[in-house]
């Protein structure tokens, strides 16, 4: 049935078989590098799901949040600049090339028009405001990382797209050309045009769009040009690999990583601000630029909780920070806003 197109379709066949020769595949599932509990032992999914029906009212903001109106269409600067759409989903122009990472533009972080919508004043932007996308970069499988709307509509515009092992399932079951999808396992790189090199990294998550968990993988993503070099964080929990990241690569110029959608009742999948920090000085990142808050509310704490403890505590570890707005951009080397803008809200 249409109604559950957007659920996608796990891997089979050929991709499959290319799977399963994963080191990081195992007794038919994708596992972390660390044990983890997607839960904690003292939780349970309708424990979770009572106090959700129950979601207190400061989960989401009063008013409209602010934002900015950049046209994509026109980007220019002798340094990268990154436009973040709120969440974890932000064009990159950098080489003269579109780079859009995980993109939710369809209001919901939802296979269906209800539930998790997004927050009033955080839908500014649209498919149509998009220019050509050079590479579609798709770190995993969740429904508020990969929106089966949004990547329908933008499939006319996307040249080529690099995904976590296993992804791309969805993407041809949709009708995607499979020819344009590259699919990356922890460690793998691949050059694109421009220069741009995108190597998949470790994180500590999970996948799955319905009842079946796992069967694709999940990663973190460094973007490497002439002179540059970016980690795109993806979903993670703090874990060792942010330090074996930064070893393995040296540094980075900005490393955009989740700071939201924290609960002590996951924390081994999620990070806890202060956690967000931490990863930066493990990666060795010049800034740090904190995602996967201002949209949508997928967890119970405040919704600007998340960006006022990075901010506290980026002040003291001595970490630079970078706080746009929704369309505020961010041009590497020149400038990174740094406003309080949601204060009040």
């Amino acid at each position: 049935m249409a109604l559950f197109k957007s659920f996608g379709e796990i891997p089979s066949g050929a991709r499959q078989r290319s799977i399963e020769k994963s080191s990081n595949y195992h007794n038919g599932f994708f596992q972390n590098s660390s044990p983890t509990l997607l839960m904690a032992e003292d939780s349970s999914m309708i424990k979770n799901f009572w106090k959700f029906l129950k979601k207190p009212a400061y989960t989401a903001p009063s008013s409209v949040l602010p934002s900015m109106k950049t046209n994509l269409h026109s980007l220019s600067s002798s340094g990268p600049v990154i436009i973040w759409f709120g969440h974890s989903s932000y064009l990159l122009r950098i080489n003269n090339k579109n780079i859009l990472v995980d993109p939710v533009l369809s209001g919901y972080a939802s296979p269906f028009n209800f539930g998790v919508k997004s927050f009033a004043g955080s839908d500014v932007y649209s498919v149509d405001d998009l220019p050509d996308i050079d590479i579609l970069i798709l770190t995993h499988d969740h429904y508020d990382h990969l929106d089966n709307r949004t990547v329908l509509q933008l499939k006319p515009k996307v040249k080529q797209v690099c995904a976590s092992l296993g992804v791309g399932s969805h993407l041809v079951y949709w009708g995607f050309d499979e020819n344009i999808i590259t699919e990356l396992d922890w460690w793998q790189g691949k050059q694109f045009p421009g220069s741009i090199e995108l190597t998949a990294a470790p994180a500590r998550h999970f996948s799955g769009r319905s009842l079946n968990r796992n069967k694709t993988l999940w990663s973190s993503f460094v973007l490497t040009a002439p002179g540059y070099r970016l980690y795109l964080g993806g979903d993670s929990g703090y874990d060792s690999h942010f330090t074996l990241i930064g070893e393995k690569f040296g540094s980075f110029d900005i490393a955009l990583l989740e700071c939201g959608q924290y609960n002590l009742q996951w924390p081994q999948i999620h990070m806890m601000p202060e956690q967000t920090v931490q990863a930066s000085i493990d990666l060795k990142a010049k800034v740090l630029f904190p995602v996967h808050w201002s949209k949508f509310s997928l967890a119970l704490h405040p919704w600007r909780e998340p960006i006022e403890r990075v901010t506290i505590k980026a002040k003291e570890a001595g970490v630079k920070l970078t706080t746009p707005m929704i369309g505020e951009p961010v041009v590497l080397n020149q400038s990174y806003p740094d406003k309080q803008w949601w204060a009040g809200i």
